[in-house]
Order: C-alpha cells, then structure tokens, then sequence
C-alpha cells in the first residue's frame, strides 16, 4: 500500500490554495475598488468616532450619559427612518446614493474640525452634527450593503460580506491607533479633517466602477410610489423564519452588547486612567480580534441557525468575563476573543440575510438589518451610559453581556422545537469555529 507524504511544497500549495479562496472576491474589479474606498472611509470614521468620545467627555466633564446621547442622535434616523432608505435603495440608483451620501457626510465630518480648530465647539454643536450624520446614514447605510452584491455574482456573495467586514474592522486598528498620538500632539480637529478626506476616496472610487449587471429574472423593479412598500417588507420577513431569526438577534446584541464606543472610552479614562495615547487601544484591541473573525468568516461558506446561536451566546460570556478584568491590560486582551467572536456572529447574519433574499428587496431586507444593527442603539445606548455612569463602567459592559447571552439561549430553546437539541445547536458550529480560529 503506497503512503502518500505531505511535504513543504505541498503544504505551502494548500496555503496558497486557501489564500486564494479567501481573498476569492478581490479578483473582481469593482469590488477592489469598493474595497479601497471602504477602508479609507472606515479608517477615518474611528479616527473620528476616537476623537469624538474623547472630545464629548471633555465637553461634559466625564459624563458617561453624554457619550450615550451622542450615540443615540447618531442613530436615532436609522430607528425612524431606517426602512423609508431601503425602500430608496429599491427604487434608485445605488451608486448615485452613495454619491450624494459620501458628499454630504465629507461636509458634515469637516465641521466639527473647522469648530475644533477655531475654539468655537460646544456640546450642542456635537449633537446637532451627530444627528446630520444620523440622517444621511438613513440613505447610506442599505444603499452600500446592497450595492455589494452588485460587485460580485452571487456565488462569491458571502466571501465578499466576510471581506469587506475585515476591511472594517482592520479600520477599527488602524483608525484608533493613529488616533491616539493625532488627539496627543495635535488635538482633535485633525481627526475630523481626515474623515472628511477619505470620503473624498470613497467618492474617487465611485466614480471609476461599473457595477455587475443584475440578473433581469431578479432585478429590482424601479417603482412610482413607495406607498405599501415598507408593509410589504414586513410581511416578507414575517413569514420568513431564516430572517427573522438573525435580525431579533442582531438587534439585542447590538443594541446591549455592541457599545464599545461607551463602555471601553469610560473603562480607559475611569477606571483605568489611561493618557490620550492609549485611550483608543481598546478600540484596536477590540479590532484586533474583530479581524481574526473576519478571516475566519472569510474561509467558511454560509452558516445554519446553530452557528448563529453559538456564535452570539459565546459573544455575550466572553463580554461579561471582560467586565471583570483586574487591570488595563488583562481588559485589552480579553477584547480580542470578544471581538472575533462578534465578527463571527454579525458576518453571519449578514450573509444569511443577503443569501436568502430577492434582489427586488434586497435594499429594504438591508435596511433592517442596519435598523437592528444600529438603529437600536438610540434606545439603548443612554441607558448604557447611564449604567455605566451611575453603577460603575463594569455594569455597562456586563449587561450588554447578559442581554446578549440571554436573546441567543432563547432563540436556541425556540429553535429546539423545530431541529436538534439545543445543547447540540450551540456545542457544534462552536468546535468547528475553534477549530478555523486554530488554522488561521
């Protein structure tokens, strides 16, 4: 019997072959270029989001409360209006939305630098600006989830939702990191200065694509009046229990658990008193782990409920042991599994959601997806700032950590009826993702 031997070559030629299927999606040129924008663009949103936390704490002198008020004018729009852009990603061009959307948001990110620089800043000013950022992200929002599947065929649909959450997130190191020295040397006008720019990149990018051709079978079909169609979304959901599912569970993780932008700037300045340099390190200690997951997600192919379910109960533990670390850097290291756990969760929520929907209504199934992804966070994200403010910042973590932990052991039960146990249902998609997380 002859024994076949693996040796370096040939190792090296399944790395090779496993590189190329993760990064699958970058052979196409449009979603290259949206992949350049995006990660200019994001970059320059945590340097912003960095420089804003630290801007609004010292505003109001360390209130916790006013970090959550800014979160929550930020995305108020999205918990009004949310659906209403959905239903303009349907009926619109996607690539013009997104060019009056980056337009408007490089003008809304230039003023509070300009205020910044000048003096002239105010709390108020912070709040009106964050809530004109809120409003264009009603547009924005869907328009650019849907307008991914426009840049490659639907085959390498997933890879490219898994990729284009690692762009996001290797923003989330890269943005806060440069953030911290900027706030020390120059203040934090420059912060806001560079936003503004990279959605001038963004804009660059637009403007040099051509969107894949959508299948005539399923394109949308431009419509006259949006009359009836939110309630159309609605009953479409309703009746469909694979999207239901991740978009309960995506509103509960991230409206209590995904308040990162509250709880690690109050954890670094609060508890652990941390200088500017370091004041976004949670933030890049987050993404680090954001980005492990993001390249797991990038080998896997689409995921079940159980994967769901485990993903975002392991999210919500791996959150409350974090609140009860003793020291500022046993806290960064435990938001690295944190972070690559969520990444897991969210990127599968978002493929299972853009998999199983028509492209006809495509931009409105998105819109509920960035309505449970951030348009919760208005409700939520003052009583996470209050917590962490009258309780102790500990509290604000933990809670989002129970709530989280809480929604995916119900939807677990729930789903008990109708598949496997649910100790299986959550035992068995964790092995196989330890298992990826060991091979990367």
């Amino acid at each position: 019997m002859t024994q076949t031997v693996e040796g370096p070559g040939h190792r090296a030629s399944a790395d090779g072959d496993n590189s190329r299927r993760m990064l699958r999606s970058l052979r196409h040129r449009e979603f290259r270029l949206l992949t350049v924008g995006q990660l200019a663009s994001h970059t320059g949103t945590w340097m912003q989001k960095v420089a804003q936390a630290w801007l609004v704490l010292d505003l109001s002198h360390g209130d916790g409360t006013a970090l959550g008020v800014i979160t929550a004018l930020q995305f108020l729009p999205l918990l009004l209006f949310g659906p209403w852009g959905g239903v303009l990603a349907d009926r619109c061009s996607l690539r013009r939305i997104l060019l009056i959307t980056q337009s408007v948001l490089c003008l809304v990110s230039l003023l509070p630098g300009i205020l910044a620089l000048t003096h002239a800043v105010s709390l108020p000013a912070v709040y009106a600006l964050a809530l004109a950022m809120g409003l264009t992200l009603v547009a924005e929002k869907p328009a650019l989830q849907s307008f991914i599947a426009q840049t490659v065929p639907t085959a390498d649909l997933p890879n490219a939702v898994a990729l284009d959450t690692a762009v996001f997130n290797l923003a989330r190191i890269t943005g806060p990191a440069l953030t911290g020295p900027v706030i020390g040397v120059f203040g934090v006008a420059p912060a806001f200065f560079l936003n503004s720019f990279s959605y001038l990149v963004v804009v660059a990018a637009l403007l040099r694509m051509k969107p894949r051709q959508q299948d005539p079978d399923t394109a949308p079909v431009p419509t006259r009046r949006p009359k009836g169609q939110v309630r159309e979304l609605l009953r479409y959901v309703r009746g469909r229990a694979d999207l239901g599912a991740p978009l309960v569970l995506v509103g509960v993780v991230a409206g209590f658990g995904m308040n990162f932008q509250i709880t690690t700037a109050l954890m670094a300045s609060d508890v652990f008193h941390t200088s500017p340099v370091a004041f976004g390190l949670g933030s890049t200690a987050f993404a680090a782990g954001a980005v492990t997951g993001s390249v797991v997600a990038a080998r896997r192919g689409p995921c079940g409920p159980g994967y769901l379910v485990s993903t975002a109960l392991g999210f919500g533990v791996l959150e409350v042991v974090t609140s009860t670390t003793p020291s500022h850097a046993a806290f960064l290291v435990m938001l690295v599994p944190t972070g690559a756990v969520l990444i897991l969760f969210m990127t599968a929520a978002k493929s299972a959601l853009q998999l199983g929907t028509h492209d006809a209504i495509r931009g409105r199934v998105m819109s509920l997806y960035t309505l449970a992804s951030l348009g919760t966070t208005p409700l939520t994200a003052p009583l996470i700032g209050w917590i962490s403010t009258v309780a102790h910042p500990r509290a604000g973590l933990a809670v989002g950590g129970l709530a989280s932990a809480a929604a995916a052991m119900t939807v677990g039960l729930r789903g008990q009826r109708h598949t496997r146990p649910w100790a299986a249902l959550l035992l068995r998609p964790t092995r196989s993702a330890l298992r990826a997380i060991g091979k990367t």
